[in-house]
């Protein structure tokens, strides 16, 4: 299981203080383990393409990241920079103070904005709900609006807010989605149990930060020091 788990994983490259050798070092350690994707901040697309080039390991980027207050008009137009450059997938910040408040067209409308732009580029879009932020009825409220939106994922965490995915949250997204959206728990993965334990409840991706990659992937207890 441990060699299939590491297709579930999107390894995250996101530290903003990271080198450019620190971030190169990170992704070759993401393609090393067979990643799904490796997950970087915007301005490592380009070096995350060539040193993903001819392996399994695909290129994911994060969108108005950590916060997702950004200018839903904006939004859009980072999705298309970015899938310019030719990332496979997207993982955008839902706008969660939109979310506390209710404002679930505010909310469903921010990311069918994004989501615009992906479909057309099939290019996968995973919306970031910051779960440890939001109360249950909240996580299953902005699981809805993704749904409704089109987004192909919801995803629990940034990993740099006040904590990561709860089986609580998990749970919820899984019920809600009913089928209709993938789930991705992020933050807080840091050992083979825990990732096998959200695989055994149905999730369809997990988000993980590099310095976990080795030890899930070989079945052991990773760090906690990049974020995640």
């Amino acid at each position: 299981m441990s060699d299939e788990i590491c297709r579930y994983l999107d390894t995250a490259v996101l530290k903003p203080d990271m080198t450019r050798k620190e971030a190169m070092a990170a992704i070759a350690e993401a393609v090393k383990y067979r990643s799904k994707t490796v997950c970087v901040r915007p301005c490592d697309i380009d070096l995350a393409r060539e040193l993903s080039k001819g392996s399994d390991t695909e290129v994911s980027v994060v969108l108005s990241f950590p916060h997702g207050c950004g200018l839903s008009e904006v939004k859009a137009a980072e999705a298309k920079a970015y899938i310019d450059r030719g990332v496979s997938e997207i993982d955008m910040v839902a706008n969660y103070g939109f979310i506390k408040s209710g404002e679930w067209d505010l909310v469903e409308s921010d990311i069918r904005a994004v989501v615009e732009v992906c479909k057309p580029a099939a290019v996968a879009l995973k919306v970031i709900l910051e779960s440890t932020e939001l109360n249950l009825d909240e996580v299953k409220g902005a699981t809805e609006a993704a749904i409704r939106a089109g987004a192909d994922f919801v995803k629990t965490s940034t990993g740099f807010a006040s904590g990561g995915a709860s089986e609580e949250a998990v749970k919820v997204m899984l019920d809600t989605s009913a089928g209709k959206i993938k789930v991705k728990p992020s933050g807080g993965i840091r050992d083979y149990d825990r990732a096998k334990m959200f695989v055994d409840m149905g999730v369809h991706r997990l988000g993980i930060g590099v310095s976990s990659v080795k030890a899930i992937c070989e079945g052991g207890v990773g760090e906690s020091g990049d974020g995640y």
